[in-house]
């Protein structure tokens, strides 16, 4: 019964983060201190709750960004130029050890979301 609940918060927990995304609060107002703690109640539950699949670190990227409302510019700093930003978030390239330290330190991603799956 606890799982039960536990989803069922979570979903709407999810469904909060959304709904207070799209009104795009900044971060000193109480809409946008309240997304901030939903995020940060949400990856809690998360980190213990959901099972890993195999890593896709793009996918996690672009889902860090929506979350923390980057742009591919803002990735600049942690990639290199924008024509290597573009190149990796279009999968034309993979992300170099560099990066994904850059990205990890920067973006406060756990670095094994960054690293993808190899099949063997």
């Amino acid at each position: 019964m606890d799982n039960i609940i536990d989803n069922k918060y979570h979903q709407l927990a999810l469904s909060k983060v959304r709904t207070l995304m799209k009104l795009k609060p900044s971060k000193d107002s109480d809409q946008g201190q309240e997304l901030e703690m939903l995020i940060s109640l949400i990856e809690a539950y998360e980190e213990i709750h959901v099972p890993m699949q195999a890593s896709d670190p793009i996918a996690y990227l672009q889902y860090k960004m929506e979350q923390q409302n980057l742009k591919q510019v803002d990735l600049i700093p942690y990639i290199g130029d924008k024509t290597k930003v573009s190149k990796i978030m279009n999968r034309k390239q993979e992300l170099t050890v560099q990066m994904i330290s850059r990205l990890s330190k920067g973006l406060n991603i756990p670095v094994n979301f960054l690293i993808p799956s190899v099949s063997i």
